[in-house]
């Protein structure tokens, strides 16, 4: 499976399959553009799908298509396997945001804290999200 910009859909490979490496970066890209069907799909032909940051993107794309709970798993399984992942802490905070849970928000926001400082753009992200600001999501993400 791959993204064919060109069609604008995700399909199957004519020489072969694409690596793990090849179907992450596309299915981020795709989530992060706010395609998360199609990232999931991308996502589930990973071959190594116990990888931490697999596993955190598949959260990000359930949490972003309105399964938070679900998401919120995904990120639990990713953080057992990489716990000093900063990234999986903010999406996880995100999601936290979104229930309603911001003391549970708020811990995340310390652990992100004592991994990069509070500079960082995951800790200050996951603050704005907390503080309510419509605008925090970096551009980059």
């Amino acid at each position: 499976m791959g993204w064919n910009k060109a069609k604008g859909i995700c399909e199957k490979a004519s020489s072969g399959l694409f690596d793990d490496k090849t179907l992450y970066e596309q299915g981020r890209a795709l989530a992060l553009g706010g395609d998360y069907g199609d990232a999931l799909i991308l996502f589930a032909a990973i071959r190594d799908q116990e990888d931490s940051d697999v596993l955190t993107m598949i959260g990000y794309a359930k949490r972003k298509s309105g399964a938070v709970e679900e998401g919120i798993g995904y990120y639990h399984r990713a953080l057992a396997l990489n716990p000093s992942n900063v990234n999986t802490r903010e999406y996880l905070g995100e999601g936290y945001v979104a229930m309603g849970r911001l003391d549970l928000a708020q811990a995340e926001l310390d652990k992100i804290g004592t991994l990069c400082g509070e500079d960082c753009d995951q800790y200050l992200d996951l603050a704005a999200a907390m503080a309510g600001d419509e605008n925090w999501t970096r551009a980059a993400e």
